[in-house]
């Protein structure tokens, strides 16, 4: 960079003459930055329309093309305290007649408080020597769990936690309390084949398990009267659950049951009484699905009418850094708006894929040998003269409570559902399927251009901004050389300008000393 000094010796303002000489190489970096800020800002409403066209694609038509998506059904049961229901899609439609005979139950055993030898209270650590005196030897205790048997050996060193640790190998869910000095045991699932018993095979396993708290008397813990016996394990034993539907019985080792596309679970025994299940189809949920695609078909569309006919912006550009510290923030946002808001405007791509899209949605789509509209199934738009601008090719559905346009009108899209599902789910998922594919096609990849997925020149639109930012280098570079040469030029001529002043002084002061 050439050393730049200003009109000491001219007297001009050599700043100013200069930058009068560069504004035109000025101008050009300017406008490439403008350019270039206008494509990226026409980059971004392209990625959020993109954004919303993938999703109507992906979250709506790629279900909604294939009918089994519309095989909604909804089952409700006339006990609800009684009984639960999910419905499968091989469900049968029609009513049915529930019984739960019993629920089922887990295992579980409570043992007998334990009473210390000595003064102070058991811990997980403790010996069956602190328990009993009366083991000569070797014990064997028998664990039957689910139809298997493991024996545990017991010596008077046998701490509880040796006992707690055979219990958990042997797959049972078991716990000392200390505060209560009882062992807890259950078993790790429900029903009658996961249920256990804890035995002894010699007389010191019986003097181990006595003292354990894990002798159960009489039945499970209780004498012939139904009370307690002092000083027995309680015992719960593990059963299964039963249910009667249509008059066949189910039994189950849980509360849940599968049967033919219901999976039915068993909340409360209903004693006899018969409970009604009830499986139709869910016309609410086929409703919603076809209201909630139109909602956002309806938005997109709506975008692209307005991004296409925004009025123009002729005259406005992207600010530079001073215009922008002359105006206010918020004249500044309403500029950018203005531009931002016209950047697609009378785009052809736009037009091509607002077009595609409308088309399908008025063609007829053939049913049963029948050509059938969206209007059969009371969906219409409102019309050129009732639709606000830019809505024009939007959707609504006659009777839809949301909808201020069309609330009052007879709700024929639902009735049809109700009595006629078959036509509405053929019809939609052609529609749906005609659309997925279309759009499918205006999104596939271009060398070059495009990437697969998008509907919009991503590839050229990236490329063309990095060409910006080498255009911008390369300008940026020769105005900086442009300035360069002015400086020197002008510095050359002060010098010039100071040895002739110089000069001058010199001979002035000869002649005068003459």
């Amino acid at each position: 960079m050439a050393m730049r000094i200003t009109g000491m010796n001219s007297g001009l303002d050599t700043e100013s003459i200069i930058q009068e000489l560069v504004a035109v190489k000025q101008t050009k970096v300017d406008d490439a930055k403008k350019a270039q800020t206008k494509l990226e800002w026409k980059t971004d409403v392209w990625k959020d329309l993109n954004s919303k066209l993938k999703s109507l694609q992906s979250k709506y038509l790629m279900n909604m093309r294939f009918e089994d998506s519309y095989s909604k059904k909804v089952t409700t049961v006339s006990n609800s305290s009684a009984a639960s229901v999910i419905t499968g899609d091989s469900a049968m439609i029609g009513t049915q007649e529930l019984e739960v005979n019993q629920l089922a139950k887990t295992a579980y055993m409570t043992g007998a408080k334990m009473n210390y030898q000595g003064s102070e209270e058991l811990t997980a650590l403790s010996k069956l020597s602190d328990l009993t005196g009366n083991m000569t030897g070797e014990g064997k205790l028998s664990l039957k769990v689910g139809g298997e048997t493991v024996d545990i050996n017991v010596t008077a060193d046998t701490t509880m936690s040796d006992v707690l640790t055979k219990l958990k190998e042997a797959g049972l869910n078991a716990n000392f309390d200390e505060k209560q000095q009882r062992l807890f045991i259950g078993a790790k699932e429900s029903g009658e084949a996961n249920d256990f018993e804890i035995t002894a095979a010699d007389a010191n396993g019986q003097e181990a398990l006595k003292a354990l708290g894990l002798e159960v008397q009489g039945t499970n813990g209780r004498d012939a009267n139904g009370d307690p016996i002092e000083g027995s394990a309680m015992k719960v034993d593990g059963r299964d659950a039963e249910i009667t539907l249509n008059g066949a019985t189910f039994t189950s080792s849980s509360n849940v049951f599968e049967i033919n596309g219901l999976t039915i679970t068993a909340l409360a025994e209903t004693k006899g009484e018969a409970v009604t299940i009830s499986t139709q189809t869910d016309t609410s949920g086929i409703y919603d699905m076809i209201k909630d695609f139109l909602k956002e078909y309806n938005t997109i569309i709506n975008q692209i009418d307005k991004l296409y006919n925004a009025d123009s912006a002729k005259g406005y550009e992207p600010l530079t850094s001073d215009e922008k510290d002359a105006m206010s923030e918020s004249e500044v946002e309403e500029w950018e708006k203005k531009i931002k808001d016209s950047l697609l405007r009378r785009d052809s791509n736009l037009s091509t894929i607002g077009s595609a899209l409308k088309e399908i949605m008025a063609s007829g789509i053939e049913v049963n040998g029948k050509k059938m509209f969206l209007s059969d199934f009371g969906i219409e738009t409102l019309g050129y003269f009732k639709a606000a601008d830019n809505e024009k090719n939007a959707y609504h559905i006659d009777g839809d409570e949301d909808d201020e346009n069309t609330s009052a009108n007879q709700d024929k899209l639902l009735s049809m559902i109700t009595s006629d599902p078959d036509t509405v789910i053929s019809f939609f998922s052609k529609l749906s399927n005609t659309l997925y594919l279309k759009m499918n096609d205006l999104s596939s990849s271009v060398e070059g251009y495009r990437s697969f997925g998008n509907f919009y020149d991503d590839k050229k639109m990236k490329t063309d901004y990095d060409d910006y930012k080498t255009k911008i280098a390369d300008l940026e570079d020769k105005l900086a050389d442009y300035e360069d040469k002015w400086y020197a030029k002008f510095s050359a001529m002060e010098t010039a300008l100071a040895k002739l002043q110089s000069n001058a002084s010199a001979v002035t002061s000869l002649l005068g000393g003459s």
